[in-house]
């Protein structure tokens, strides 16, 4: 498929909850398709859920596909806004004699399923409404409206994108819902109504919606419409091979904006659940649209790895620059965190983070580690403690604090090599002294380089923890 600008796409998800991180995927994977074929890539919020759709979950929808740069290249659509031209189609197609009034009861339906000797939980309906005789007694009652499957056609075909060609027995479809008892239409009708209505030429979504498409399909028939082609992505797996669910992973892409993960980050994971480019596994975004194609999108369901996705956000946050970080740390992850380490000044805000940026894999660990180290120690690591405090290790440490306490020079470079220095007159290994050093400094024996964190800490603050651990011994 040559570059076509031709092309439009949509994103349609419903505001019924934050938005999934599986609808992300769907959405990248849109967005991508348009990209790369110089497209139109749309979004449409499909709120015809009257009771579960609410302004919070959309506001955060939008809020989210803003942050993550997948932002519609038109005006969003809204579906609530569309019911008038809805109600118009439904009744062409009940004037046409393609659409019939159902006054069937659930109950009526499972007893005559059950009498004919049918698994009400895999029956469909029996087109008992069909001919029109039973509405003419039953007038008064509620009713649906439902779309009547052509029954003189065997089959329908479709090929889609991804799996090939797709063909579906006629007699294995219902005559499906198109309009409830109170008289909004259904995800089936309103979906073909609007992807018509915006030209949408390929309808990429999960493969959980391939039973919709034979139906559809017969509705863009009965209206005349191009039928658009169709491409139905794997799910995303969890680390047990079921469908990705809360108890596994957190599903929500609030969740993760809220630990820390980097928009880049992010859809650099996502692209690769199902798509594939070669062995590459870090791709800009410019990259992503260069070589994204339906033909690279496989079949099988992805394993969601958060193993794998720390390590993709680690490597994203040691490309960004410090100020960005703890702009994004502020907005996102903890809007409190100037107070909380309010005695550190600008600069030695952004050295920290320049630190522990290279050992943490999200902001929220980011943080996490720097709150830590404003607390200073109020005990230390007991493992540590036996491991690395010998009998020398007071003497070592009161030494130490006497010669910082004459120094003049706190780079990084000085610090290095006066310590050297000492460490070479009392003819000691140097981590003899920078193990007692780092667990006076951070409680642990685990940190950055001690002459890093001794430099942004500053004189004070460093002897005031080291005397205290001393002190402690």
């Amino acid at each position: 498929m040559n570059k076509n600008n031709n092309v439009r796409v949509r994103f349609a998800p419903s505001p019924t909850g934050y938005l999934h991180i599986g609808n992300l995927r769907t959405a990248l994977f849109n967005w991508l398709f348009a990209r790369h074929y110089d497209g139109t890539f749309l979004v449409r919020l499909e709120d015809t859920d009257r009771e579960r759709s609410t302004k919070e979950y959309a506001d955060s929808l939008f809020d989210i596909l803003e942050w993550i740069g997948l932002t519609s290249d038109e005006p969003v659509i809204k579906q609530t806004d569309r019911f008038g031209e809805y109600k118009q189609l439904i009744e062409q197609l009940l004037e046409q004699g393609k659409a019939y009034r159902c006054f069937c009861s659930s109950e009526e339906i499972e007893a005559r399923q059950k009498a004919a000797g049918l698994d009400p939980a895999y029956a469909g309906y029996d087109s008992f409404c069909a001919n029109g005789t039973h509405g003419k007694n039953d007038s008064s009652k509620p009713y649906v409206i439902r779309f009547k499957i052509p029954r003189n056609i065997e089959e329908i075909t479709f090929n889609d994108l991804i799996r090939g060609q797709i063909t579906v027995k006629t007699a294995e479809l219902d005559d499906f819902v198109i309009a409830r008892s109170d008289g909004t239409p259904t995800y089936n009708f309103v979906v073909v109504i609007d992807d018509a209505a915006m030209r949408i030429t390929h309808v990429i979504r999960g493969e959980d919606h391939i039973s919709n498409t034979p139906k559809q399909i017969f509705l863009y028939q009965a209206f005349g419409y191009k039928v658009p082609q169709f491409a139905h992505m794997p799910l995303i797996l969890g680390p047990s091979g079921a469908r990705l669910s809360k108890r596994e992973a957190a599903t929500s892409v609030v969740d993760y904006r809220g630990e820390g993960y980097l928009p880049d980050a992010l859809i650099n994971y996502l692209a690769r659940l199902g798509w594939s480019h070669g062995d590459q596994e870090i791709f800009t975004r410019q990259e992503l649209i260069d070589y994204f194609t339906i033909d690279n999108v496989g079949k099988k369901g992805s394993i969601f790895d958060k193993e794998k996705l720390d390590w993709v956000n680690g490597l994203y946050m040691r490309q960004v620059g410090n100020d960005k970080l703890h702009k994004l740390i502020v907005a996102y992850v903890d809007k409190d965190f100037e107070k909380k380490v309010n005695e550190w000044n600008e600069k030695q805000i952004f050295g920290l983070i320049d630190l522990y940026k290279q050992r943490t894999q999200t902001l929220r660990e980011l943080v996490d580690e720097l709150i830590s180290l404003y607390k200073r120690p109020e005990e230390y690591n007991n493992e540590a403690v036996k491991k690395w405090i010998t009998d020398e290790s007071k003497e070592l440490l009161t030494l130490f604090v006497k010669e910082l306490e004459k120094h003049t020079d706190f780079d990084v470079d000085a610090l290095s090599s006066m310590t050297k220095s000492l460490c070479k007159r009392l003819s000691v290994k140097l981590v003899k002294l920078a193990q007692p050093i780092r667990i006076a400094l951070t409680g642990s024996s685990a940190s950055p380089g001690i002459f890093e964190l001794i430099s942004i800490l500053g004189e004070k603050e460093s002897l005031e923890r080291l005397k205290a651990f001393i002190a402690w011994l």
